[in-house]
């Protein structure tokens, strides 16, 4: 796309810029309250990052500081390596795209996304071609003349995004714009925000909950927790190699057991459960024995009737109940202590004799497995 119209912001000739947004130790305190705790990160020219917590965490607060709404009570914020901190909001180079999208009913299609380029004075002419050729990345050809109550919760989706790019801002900030859309449509969605984000090239900011839309669409994403970052990184480090408990439980499915280290060997340990079981595992850093910590276990990690048992860890579990979801079925088990594990089901029809009651043997690698020194 274009350079911005009348924006200093706009790369100039032969100017390289890696990072659209730079944020160094940037702090929100709301009297006694800090709502956002010294975060710095940094966002690549044309990536999709995502910030990814539960409510109250301070990523919607984070996204209104980068987007000028909330002023910082400290810190540095830039965009393109321009200081934002005094840069009002409608002058920076960021759109916003809310949950409840606020189009404009009395406008069609073509309107709503007009209406900024109009504010910023361009030409009928220049709007016009902007605005068709905008339609058609979004994958909407030929809406322009649509009413607003025409379209799907998909197509209005799409018709907010373009109102925001076709005022082409080096950053569109999306706070949970998927969170009042069915089921079934913010799946579908997931994929096509994806694919028009590396269409067009812009950076995405995009603020979530849901651990599912940001491991989809993210190159990289920060967990938030109480105002603070507990890990940035792609979505296979943060599901595969989480640095902190937290992480472990908020980002993906996870079995947990309580124990204590009873031996260590470099990275790998024993740990000997309050079930009384004995499984060799990584440890997240090193321990000493008597340490008491937390195992952590994904669901498909799990074997179901290992023939391999040299180097696993095995035990028997009783089948609960056997929860469908066509290719995230799993099985709900419990040991004889009475510990609940989930394992995950294999999609190849080997194990469709499996039923509620059934003793069955489990089985997982020692890499499978990370620990945690337990929380007090």
């Amino acid at each position: 796309m274009g350079s911005r119209i009348g924006s200093p912001f706009a790369l100039q000739p032969g100017e390289i810029m890696e990072n659209d947004l730079s944020v160094r130790n940037l702090v929100k305190q709301f009297g006694d309250f800090t709502a956002v705790d010294s975060v710095s990160f940094d966002v690549p020219k044309g990536s999709f990052f995502s910030i990814l917590g539960p409510s109250g965490c301070g990523k919607t607060t984070l996204l209104r500081m980068i987007a000028g709404f909330e002023p910082p009570t400290s810190g540095q914020l830039d965009i393109r390596g321009k200081n934002m901190l005094d840069v009002a909001p409608n002058l920076r180079p960021v759109n916003l795209v809310f949950q409840h999208l606020a189009l404009f009913p009395m406008m069609n299609v073509a309107g709503n996304i007009a209406f900024g380029l109009k504010r910023r004075g361009v030409s009928s002419g220049e709007i016009r071609k902007r605005t068709e050729k905008i339609l058609e990345s979004v994958g909407l050809p030929g809406f322009g003349s649509k009413k607003i109550a025409q379209l799907s919760g998909g197509q209005k989706q799409r018709v907010a995004i373009a109102r925001c790019l076709v005022l082409e801002p080096s950053v569109l900030l999306l706070d949970e714009p998927l969170g009042a859309l069915d089921l079934k449509l913010r799946e579908q969605m997931k994929v096509e925000l994806k694919k028009l984000q590396t269409d067009v090239g812009t950076t995405f900011i995009y603020i979530t909950h849901d651990q599912s839309e940001a491991l989809v669409m993210s190159d990289r994403v920060a967990v938030m927790n109480e105002g603070r970052f507990e890990q940035v990184g792609s979505p296979q480090e943060l599901y595969g190699q989480p640095d902190t408990q937290f992480v472990a439980r908020f980002v993906g499915d996870n079995n947990v057991w309580n124990g204590e280290i009873t031996q260590t060997n470099g990275d790998m340990v024993s740990v000997t459960t309050d079930e009384g079981y004995v499984f060799q595992t990584r440890a997240h850093s090193a321990y000493a024995d008597g340490s008491q910590v937390n195992l952590f276990l994904r669901p498909e990690a799990m074997r179901i009737e290992p023939r391999n048992t040299e180097g696993q860890n095995v035990f028997k579990v009783r089948v609960r109940a056997i929860l469908f979801d066509g290719a995230n079925s799993r099985l709900l088990t419990v040991t004889e202590q009475g510990h609940e594990l989930l394992v995950m089901l294999p999609q190849n029809h080997k194990f469709d004799h499996i039923q509620a009651g059934d003793e069955i043997s489990v089985g997982w690698h020692p890499d499978s497995g990370i620990c945690f020194k337990a929380e007090a």
